[in-house]
């Protein structure tokens, strides 16, 4: 089986690029939005409430315009909206490192989302065109190299946060206008599909055509638990962590734990998913043990109340080890995931219409996000206050059972679309 590395070697160019392209965006952007509250409120000394509504700023323009974007990337070709979208980053947050002001923290806040929207569905609309049967491959590819920008991002935004957060923002600022010039030199362009001799459709023909496709939105709900279980990693397992050791490392033990075995792991264990299963099984098998990998911490609830008692490395490791396996088995189930969520997402879109499927299906994970945080975090205060820590992970556990059987359901019923039989072989553009 295939390292990530001989994996990624073994695309061509326009490929390889785009997975050196996601790396940094994720480096840029993780670089500076982990630190971004703590400024707000610190040293700008702004109120919670301004904080919230700055970041909620951000999630909104982003979640509410994936569509359009997905859209935009159909018509208009995947490379504008990939530099466009690169562009506005380079704006933005050379903007939070010097705004002091709450207009222009909000037009910041904002074009960090609209950028977010105009090239995320743009990058896997082209890199599910440009790999052809080898999408499952290209996006376990591109899932490795998302996980590491996310690991190493916060560690050089932890350095240069040493410094002044402005440092912070001006760096990110300046590796997105080098991304940005790099795209357009060496990125080629896709022009936008159309059906062959048809004239193409409206917008809003494109939008009814998702809008009413009923298997993607059944998929689309069953799949919005893979993200609320998922998410975890930043909401339930970071207060776990701290409820039971009041130690920050270990927070930051879930990130690279996570990080790492994706890196390691995400091509080889693709290829044995692959091997043994259609992705509609692929899935439904990964989103089962999402649900159960939540099952050592619902465990040690019933025997760890609070911080353990006991100093030393063993203690603390012990009392570490519920929630850090169980960000572990979290990271491999999405390894079996992503992959095959991708390819089947493209399937739906077809040949025309790929991107808008790509960007209704981030807007609805999106909702998906913040309504299953808002219940997780209310079945962790329920928990704690009628004595049941555990609530919230069996919860969580069932979530996961329930979309799997529900994936499981819908390829029975002929729901979902087959991609198109993938292949090992070296290949090149279609």
């Amino acid at each position: 089986m295939k390292s990530t590395l001989a994996l990624t070697r073994s695309f061509e160019r326009p490929i390889r690029l785009l997975l050196v392209n996601q790396l940094t965006i994720n480096i840029g952007f993780y670089m500076l939005m982990p630190y971004l509250a703590g400024h707000l409120s610190t040293t700008l000394a702004l109120p919670t409430a301004l904080v919230g509504l700055i970041l909620g700023v951000r999630n909104l323009s982003q979640q509410g315009l994936f569509l359009v974007g997905g859209t935009l990337a159909d018509r208009l070709g995947c490379k504008p909206l990939i530099v466009a979208g690169c562009a506005l980053r380079t704006v933005a947050f050379a903007l939070l490192g010097v705004a002091d002001s709450l207009p222009v923290l909000l037009i910041a806040s904002g074009l960090v989302g609209l950028a977010g929207a105009l090239f995320n569905p743009a990058v896997r609309t082209y890199l599910a065109a440009e790999a052809g049967p080898r999408k499952v491959e290209a996006f376990a590819a591109f899932n490795a190299f998302y996980q590491l920008g996310i690991l190493i991002g916060p560690l050089i935004g932890l350095l240069l946060d040493a410094m002044a957060f402005s440092v912070v923002c001006l760096t990110s600022a300046a590796m997105f206008a080098v991304l940005t010039v790099a795209q357009v030199r060496a990125l080629p362009a896709r022009a936008p599909s159309r059906p062959d001799g048809e004239r193409r459709p409206g917008v809003l023909r494109d939008w009814h055509t998702v809008l009413t496709n009923r298997s993607f939105l059944l998929f689309s709900l069953a799949m919005t638990g893979s993200y609320v279980l998922g998410f975890q990693v930043y909401l339930g397992l970071p207060l776990e962590i701290r409820r039971v050791s009041s130690s920050e490392l270990g927070v930051t033990g879930v990130f690279v734990v996570s990080a790492v075995l994706t890196v390691v792991l995400q091509a080889r264990l693709t290829a044995w998913a692959q091997a043994r299963w259609r992705p509609p099984q692929a899935i439904a098998r990964g989103l089962a043990l999402m649900g159960l990998s939540f099952v050592p911490v619902a465990v040690s609830t019933l025997w760890l109340k609070g911080p353990a008692p006991g100093p030393g490395p063993v203690a603390w490791a012990f009392t570490l080890a519920p929630a850090l396996t169980t960000a572990a088995l979290l990271s491999v189930a999405t390894m079996i995931i992503y992959p095959f969520e991708m390819t089947t997402i493209a399937a739906f879109g077809g040949d025309h219409a790929v991107g808008t499927f790509y960007g209704l299906y981030s807007t609805l994970a999106g909702i998906g996000i913040a309504t299953g945080n808002l219940l997780t975090g209310w079945t962790l205060d329920v928990g704690a206050r009628v004595g049941l820590p555990a609530l919230s992970w069996l919860a969580l556990t069932v979530i996961g059972l329930v979309c799997a059987t529900a994936v499981a359901a819908l390829d029975r019923t002929a729901g979902l679309p087959q991609p198109a039989k993938a292949v090992t072989a070296r290949t090149g553009a279609p």
